[in-house]
């Protein structure tokens, strides 16, 4: 049986890929804020929601594949709360993209609450991997 890698210092294609990953948190962070208050008819769709239960986890996991250290694994997190609290806070010529509704506070608990839940799975499993 082999011996598993060692993670050292990220190559310049780690960092290339990281950085896009924490791109993408952000575009996702603003895309989410955009479709949250859709309705369709006149039912509350909030797809934003949706999108960033299921597509933040899947960052943070992509990311801890580059670099498993918990700040660079959780990269697109942050990324994703800091475009949503900035965009949603104050938005493009004052507007609040973030207005004080259920799906506003579904999207920041469910995009939160699915990052972390990524995050402490990558930990728990680098922990398991050091013999922890």
């Amino acid at each position: 049986m082999s011996e598993p890698v060692k993670p050292g210092p990220p190559t310049t294609s780690d960092g290339a890929v990281l950085g896009l990953l924490v791109l993408d948190g952000v575009l996702l962070g603003a895309l989410g804020l955009v479709l949250t208050p859709l309705y369709a008819g006149g039912v509350p769709v909030p797809v934003g929601v949706v999108l960033s239960v299921l597509i933040v986890p899947w960052l943070v996991f992509r990311a801890a594949e580059v670099d498993p250290r918990p700040s660079r694994a959780g990269a697109p997190l942050l990324a994703w709360v800091v475009a949503v609290a900035v965009l949603g806070l104050t938005g493009p010529g004052g507007d609040v993209m973030l207005p004080a509704t259920w799906q506003s506070l579904l999207l920041v608990i469910g995009g939160i609450g699915a990052g972390l839940w990524a995050l402490r799975s990558v930990l728990n499993s680098e922990h398991g991997r050091n013999g922890g």
